[in-house]
């Protein structure tokens, strides 16, 4: 009997564990995501008007002034704060239709204050409202005929979702203002009331009974990227409601714009400083209060991302002689840009304005003495593919290039080479007369723009160092470190284009099966010149300048090869690798995990699932049982008919004759059949 009763324990458990999951659901679940409403509590019908409201609790206090019924302080606490709600026409529209009730918390709060007193002493009203003043310029309150016609614009949106009546709401206008500051010229802002309750149920979530709602209360945030029209492809701002929240949150997930973090001291070297590329300017933002850079500069960040760097410190009274000493800040807001080693920092004192801001990064993006890069060679004019820095009507131009490793070597004479450059730059702009004759040429070729001075990497330009530099000390300066010290060189490149090949237009042919290994030259000549001389900045001008005077003078071989290309140094940032699933469909894991535990949520307030799991256990119950009955009664019935197939005789078997004549038979076979053969009959088993 143990065992049946085992078995049939185990046969029926998933219909067993369906009903209890549904007898849990309905019993537990189900009434705490759907409690008492405000109008159940006035004993009405939901929805029901504000007149039947007040009606309800008319009826209600005529009872207790009688003294037929003297409710209790928290149930009259209830009946109150359900009246005062539902009598209100914001506050009620706000509850029918978006279940929103963000004043809960006073019943609770004023039934523990007048716990144990007559509800007669409980002051009143419970509710208060304050009035949200949306007729600031900074609010623009979008109505249902502007809502058609925003999406016009390529920037993103970001709007909220208010109520007038909503106190939260009401709480959050002055950091609203603060954030339509930050994002000017960045998106576009907007406000939507509920009042319009088409475009506030099109911005709402729907639970699976649709119910709109939502999911945080009011103020609701959600945001448009830019390209998206739709509700499919809107963010909801989910964190808690503050300027540096939203600003963040808006930068990072919508714009895809980068993080710009704070250092102390300590870390500012060591984790910035050092890590950053050599070639970049570092732009140090100080700030007293901490919040996070504006849209604006992180924007900025990103678009100068291939020539800057950025940091924010946090301004300390007590670190006022450590910043002096390292840069010179005084006081805050202030701006630093660090550029070439051995130039003082520029520091710029003030608050920052967006535009001006701008303005000083572009002034200000590159290094005094610009690095060689596959990005800078054709900004620079330092590549025998492209034209002079002077433009396209110069057929002869010059590049000084310093090359070398990464050390203070090569630090020392990048800001040697700055000197030279800068000693050029105020030889150019004085009269050429009372110079040195020496360095006009120079100064003049750096004036018009056919000279470019820069320094290379030798080491991660390794191919494109050894192709100048060729020579048999030049590991010494190119490619990885073999020896302590490093020595860095400086060379000069004299580009020289054709001006009859670039005016004729070269037809493209085919290449034959012995032209396919040749590669092709670059358009522009090149001969490279090595100098041997001292760190003089003198000497080098001289240099520069006989160089400069030989190559314009005298007519010299043209010689065309393939320069090597260069390579890029800096890894592709985070945002520009494809779509960050702004509007793509593909998701993190965290986010998928995220998003599927919030729909489970959003699913245990559906009464549709207690029923759907009691008819799963009853038809699965029905099932299991008619299967098992089916199974004993073959069992039953199977064991007499073998029995009875036993004892039943067996019928004569009856032998067939084949009308077939020996002569037709092959001589192999003698008999038409075998001698005592018969017919067997099949059985039922069979």
């Amino acid at each position: 009997m143990a065992g049946d009763f085992a078995a049939k324990i185990k046969a029926y458990a998933v219909p067993m564990i369906l009903f209890s999951l549904a007898m849990l659901y309905q019993l537990v679940l189900l009434p705490r995501s759907f409690p008492p409403s405000h109008y159940d509590v006035l004993g009405i019908k939901t929805y029901s008007s504000m007149e039947t409201v007040k009606e309800a609790y008319e009826n209600l206090q005529s009872k207790w002034n009688s003294g037929l019924e003297v409710p209790t302080t928290t149930e009259f606490v209830k009946i109150q704060y359900a009246y005062e709600l539902l009598t209100n026409p914001i506050w009620k529209r706000n509850y029918d239709v978006f279940g929103i009730d963000e004043q809960l918390h006073v019943l609770e709060k004023v039934s523990q204050l007048y716990a144990g007193e007559k509800f007669s002493n409980i002051e009143l009203p419970l509710l208060h409202a304050d009035i949200s003043d949306t007729e600031d310029d900074a609010f623009n309150v979008i109505t249902s005929k502007e809502f058609q016609s925003m999406f016009q614009d390529s920037k993103p949106w970001l709007l909220q979702v208010y109520s007038s009546g909503s106190n939260h709401s009401a709480e959050f206008a002055n950091p609203w203002k603060r954030i339509a500051a930050l994002l000017n010229g960045v998106a576009n802002i907007g406000m939507v009331e509920l009042g319009e309750i088409q475009i506030a149920a099109y911005l709402a979530e729907r639970k699976p009974t649709g119910q709109l709602f939502f999911r945080n209360g009011l103020p609701s945030v959600v945001a448009f990227p830019s390209g998206c029209k739709t509700s499919d492809c809107l963010i909801r701002f989910e964190g808690e409601l503050s300027v540096d929240a939203v600003t963040d949150w808006f930068a990072a997930a919508v714009l895809n714009l980068p993080r710009i973090f704070y250092y102390s001291k300590e870390s500012l070297g060591p984790r910035f400083l050092a890590k950053s590329s050599p070639h970049k300017v570092k732009v140090i933002l100080f700030s007293k209060t901490g919040e996070r850079a504006t849209p604006v500069v992180r924007q900025a960040a990103k678009a100068y991302w291939n020539y800057a760097t950025f940091a924010c410190v946090l301004w300390r009274e007590e670190e006022l002689s450590v910043w002096w000493t390292a840069f010179g800040v005084e006081s805050v807001p202030a701006v630093v840009f660090l550029k070439d080693p051995g130039l003082k920092p520029l520091v710029y004192h003030g608050s920052v304005n967006d535009s001006w801001f701008l303005d000083v990064l572009e002034q200000n993006k590159q290094q005094e003495l610009p690095q060689l890069r596959s990005l800078t060679s054709e900004e620079l004019g330092c590549n025998a593919r492209g034209y002079s820095h002077a433009g396209r009507d110069t057929m002869i131009w010059y590049c000084a290039i310093l090359a070398g490793r990464m050390g203070p070597e090569l630090d020392s004479m990048r800001e040697t080479m700055r000197r030279v450059q800068e000693t050029l730059s105020k030889s150019g702009e004085l009269n050429a007369a009372s110079e040195d004759q020496h360095s006009i040429t120079a100064a003049i070729a750096l004036k018009n723009k056919r000279l470019t001075l820069s320094w290379l990497d030798g080491e991660v330009q390794k191919n494109y160092c050894f192709f100048y530099l060729n020579m048999e000390n030049s590991y010494e300066t190119c490619g990885p470190r073999r020896v302590p010290t490093d020595l860095p060189r400086l060379f000069i490149v004299r580009y020289e284009r054709n001006a009859t090949e670039d005016t004729v237009k070269v037809e493209k042919k085919t290449k034959s099966i012995w032209e396919f290994h040749q590669q092709e030259v670059d358009p522009a000549a090149q001969l490279s010149v090595t100098y041997n001389g001292s760190a003089e900045i003198s000497q080098i001008i001289e240099w520069i300048s006989n160089i400069i005077k030989d190559g314009d003078s005298r007519k010299l071989p043209f010689y065309r090869v393939k320069t090597p290309e260069l390579v890029p140094e800096d890894a592709e940032p985070f945002w520009s690798r494809g779509q960050q699933g702004i509007l793509s469909k593909s998701l993190g894991a965290k986010a998928k995990i995220q998003g599927i535990m919030i729909r489970l949520y959003d699913y245990l307030g559906d009464p549709r699932i207690g029923p759907a799991l009691l008819l799963g256990s009853l038809m699965s119950f029905g099932t299991i049982w008619l299967m098992r009955s089916q199974q004993n009664r073959a069992f039953q019935s199977s064991q007499p008919s073998q029995t009875d197939n036993n004892d039943k005789p067996r019928p004569r078997e009856r032998r067939r004759a084949r009308n077939v004549s020996n002569n037709d038979l092959p001589p192999s076979i003698t008999n038409l059949e075998p001698r005592d053969s018969y017919q067997m009959s099949l059985s039922d088993s069979d």
